[in-house]
């Protein structure tokens, strides 16, 4: 496992800037923590990307046949409430919270939470900095979170009280109250 490149803070680097040096270097995928360190991430590997994009496909097609909401892929960054910039590898936010944002709030990186996050473990994270990550989704009002440790065939269940759930791999995922009829088979 490689750890992460991280940046510590640098005086004055406000939200546009750091959204700026984003786009500047769209090679790499970057993420802010709440205390302005910037986070650099390996890409996964092929087999972890094809497995978000299944995952992302069937959260997609639930997705166009309820109209319900909007998804989005790892490319995304989210400011949360806290500060901090993410990047979940799966997100989802309702219609109604996503087109009470102004248009120009959409097109950097929007200052809401998304109602469901996924995050999938690959060969270069670190368990413990994604379940640290999840906590902090859930503080700052993820509804609904998927943390799937394929390496360690578990899969971690955040709800929006706080609580925490695991399941062995494979596992079926409910999208709960918040996306009612939505099934995900995690052995996909």
């Amino acid at each position: 496992m490689e750890l992460p490149l991280i940046i510590r803070p640098v005086a004055g680097l406000n939200e546009d800037m750091f959204f700026d040096l984003c786009q500047a270097n769209a090679q790499l995928l970057m993420e802010r923590d709440k205390d302005g360190n910037i986070i650099v991430m390996a890409p996964t590997g092929s087999d972890t990307g094809n497995y978000n994009f299944e995952f992302g496909l069937e959260l997609g097609l639930w997705n166009r046949k309820t109209g319900a909401g909007f998804v989005f892929d790892s490319s995304s960054g989210f400011t949360l409430p806290d500060g901090a910039v993410r990047s979940p590898d799966l997100s989802w936010i309702s219609k109604s919270k996503w087109e009470a944002l102004p248009e120009t709030e959409r097109r950097k990186f929007a200052r809401i939470c998304p109602d469901l996050v996924v995050e999938i473990m690959s060969m270069s994270d670190d368990l413990d900095d994604l379940q640290d990550k999840m906590k902090e989704y859930q503080t700052n009002g993820c509804s609904l979170g998927w943390l799937i440790d394929r390496i360690g065939k578990k899969v971690y269940i955040y709800r929006k009280d706080g609580s925490v759930e695991s399941k062995v791999l494979p596992a079926q995922l409910s999208g709960e109250d918040l996306l009612p009829g939505l099934i995900v088979e995690t052995n996909l």
